[in-house]
């Protein structure tokens, strides 16, 4: 099995990396394969609603993204993380996310999926909540633990000194690993998967009557 971590932070090393780093290493323990996805700090394109990538699972234009729905497609559980900045994830994250989810997202379904995020004082919750709406969209069983999934600390050394933090992350490990071993005997089982039913999509507009 592999699990795919998404570093949506511009530092490669920093608290986000710290935090994921202690997800992975617990992730480990169990023989699942773990990469780090690190975004960067290239300037990533927001999406444009041009609708290119509608059936084709992969956004028009050809960069970071695409390699990042690949490596998504090809993993069996997906960790996103986020430091928080004003109350929310980075900029370059949810342009990433807005794009990779666009089309691609009916590809993810069924893949477990859990956010981290790591902030100095507050607004962990909302950056929580962000990422957690794109697996939710999505089919995505959602990975929770004993408390959400954050980090406090100002540096790396502060976030490792944040012993309920990183408990609560091995927590959240522990629980994907279960959870991936129970789909996978699921599958063994022969237990199908949820029929899905054709989409139907309302828009909050009603024509005036009179």
């Amino acid at each position: 099995m592999k699990v795919l971590l998404i570093n949506g932070s511009p530092h490669t090393d920093g608290c986000v990396y710290t935090a994921l780093a202690e997800f992975a290493g617990q992730l480990e323990k169990y023989k699942v394969e773990t990469e780090i996805f690190q975004i960067g700090k290239d300037a990533i394109r927001g999406c444009i609603d041009c609708k290119s990538c509608w059936g084709k699972g992969h956004c028009v234009f050809d960069d970071k993204v695409n390699e990042c729905i690949d490596k998504i497609i090809e993993a069996d559980g997906l960790v996103i993380g986020s430091p928080v900045y004003f109350s929310g994830i980075t900029g370059s994250l949810k342009c990433l996310l807005d794009r990779v989810f666009y089309d691609a997202k009916r590809l993810f379904s069924y893949k477990p999926a859990a956010a981290v995020v790591s902030c100095r004082r507050g607004g962990a919750g909302a950056a929580f909540d962000q990422i957690n709406k794109y697996f939710t969209i999505s089919s995505m069983p959602v990975v929770s633990s004993q408390y959400w999934n954050s980090v406090h600390g100002d540096t790396p050394e502060e976030v490792k000194a944040d012993l309920e933090g990183m408990q609560t992350l091995r927590m959240a490990a522990d629980n994907m690993v279960w959870l991936l071993n129970s789909i996978a005997a699921g599958k063994a089982a022969g237990v199908p998967l949820p029929e899905k039913e054709k989409r139907v999509k309302t828009n909050f507009y009603k024509p005036d009557k009179n």
